[in-house]
């Protein structure tokens, strides 16, 4: 990664369009609107719908359960043959076409829609990962805190215009039978604007990865797996990334909970209006974009274990209070003599977490280019789409069966535990000898 020169401005902004575009199917499908319709409408079990959680993060599992098979080898293969951007492609295609198709799913279609939710959310998790990959070429190391940060910030703004433009367009925060010929706009709506926002990222965004031949006898499948095998035999050079994706582990089980069932946990635990919801997406969006952008420019200067540190305190702080907010509510109330409900404060402290929520994401991604050789980025970024997404099987999949026996409201806590431990596990990670390992390795 020595004397890597930052991208021209066009390739950069190029790059970061890829996360203004695919936040428009995470923001839109997974964290504020369909994840609301699968339960109420799709296989409506009110008035608690906790078959339709438990569906929904079994869904959400399946399809983190092929990523976690898929990534590492897929990345490996993308360096070997210098091909990064045929896979991104491939992905992003893949996403569009499963996110348009959910129009076809009507209420009581719950295979159709199980069977949608896992193939758009395969796509959209390794294109997220070969993205991802390209971050290490984008600038020299000391830079790749902002940039990431640019990007992840950038993003926020994708998923407020597209979930505006569904919500105000559809009336999609109206989850009534009436209102379904709307709602079920919002699949064709959303892959339509992920499929003319990431257009700059396949003109502009450069393919540096020199491929290698084809030994003989060998097939590129044969290539990767060897590729792992030699990554997993230099496991002592690599314990810095290694120890990171560990403490990435917890602290995505946590975040996985979070982004999929925030919106549910509003909609059923605090019954907010549609109102607040639509004031919550809003302000989070904005506070996660500035926490995206803030902390990555902390990362360069202030480190970017530091940062990922503070970021975790936040959601464990953060996280208490939503458990909490009706206590918390009651003691505002109280001290300053007002009549608040407990929508009201669950925005501010939702407002709150916002700060956390790209911060920590970016900041992980950033650790990891730092940690990456030149030659296996494609490789390692896999590996980091693995810890994510079996994290992201773990979490929901803890989730959705403790609030089967206990209730949302007390299943959430276990985010808690998840980002505790994250904390513990980063205070092991020495940055700068991650560094002088992937120095190491360059060029292998």
């Amino acid at each position: 990664m020595a004397g890597i020169k930052r991208a021209s401005r066009r390739e950069l902004f190029g790059w970061a369009m890829f996360d203004f575009a695919n936040s428009s199917y995470t923001t839109v499908i997974i964290t504020v609107v369909f994840c609301i319709i699968f339960p109420r409408i799709i296989v409506g079990d009110g008035p608690e719908y906790r078959l339709g959680n438990f569906l929904w993060s079994t869904a959400l599992s399946i399809s983190y359960l092929v990523v976690l098979l898929t990534a590492p080898l897929f990345g490996a293969i993308m360096d070997y043959t210098g091909s990064k951007k045929k896979f991104l492609f491939g992905s992003y295609i893949l996403t569009v076409i499963a996110t348009a198709a959910l129009y076809f799913v009507r209420p009581g279609d719950i295979l159709l829609g199980i069977m949608l939710i896992v193939l758009s959310n395969v796509g959209f998790s390794l294109s997220e990962a070969f993205v991802s990959s390209f971050l290490p070429d984008l600038g020299p190391p000391e830079d790749l805190g902002k940039i990431s940060g640019y990007a992840w910030g950038l993003g926020y703004f994708g998923g407020l215009l597209s979930t505006a433009a569904v919500i105000f367009g559809l009336n999609a925060s109206v989850y009534t039978m009436d209102n379904f010929p709307n709602l079920r706009l919002v699949g064709p709506l959303t892959g339509l604007f992920f499929l003319i926002a990431a257009i700059p990222t396949f003109l502009w965004v450069k393919e540096r990865t020199v491929p290698s031949s084809l030994p003989k006898n060998e097939n590129y499948f044969t290539i990767g797996w060897k590729r792992l095998k030699k990554t997993f035999a230099d496991i002592r050079d690599y314990r810095d990334l290694m120890i990171l994706l560990a403490a990435f582990f917890f602290a995505y089980c946590g975040l996985s909970i979070v982004i999929s069932f925030a919106f549910i946990y509003g909609d059923q635990v605090v019954r907010w209006s549609g109102t607040t919801q639509i004031l919550m997406f809003v302000i989070t969006q904005f506070t996660a974009a500035g926490g995206a952008f803030l902390f990555g420019i902390m990362q360069d200067k202030w480190k970017a274990k530091k940062t990922l540190m503070l970021t975790l305190v936040i959601w464990l702080v953060t996280v208490s209070l939503i458990y909490g907010v009706t206590e918390v509510t009651a003691f505002i109330n109280s001290l300053v003599g007002a009549s608040f409900k407990e929508e009201h404060i669950f925005l501010v402290i939702g407002s709150i977490a916002g700060l956390g929520l790209g911060s920590t994401q970016s900041a992980c991604r950033a650790m990891v280019g730092l940690f990456s050789p030149d030659t296996k980025s494609g490789e390692f970024f896999g590996l980091w789409a693995f810890t994510g997404r079996f994290s992201s099987i773990f979490g929901l999949m803890s989730l959705g069966l403790l609030q089967i026996i206990f209730g949302l409201q007390e299943a959430i806590l276990v985010c808690s535990v998840f980002f505790l431990i994250s904390v513990v596990i980063i205070f092991f990670v020495n940055e700068e000898r991650g560094k002088i390992a992937a120095l190491k390795h360059s060029g292998e």
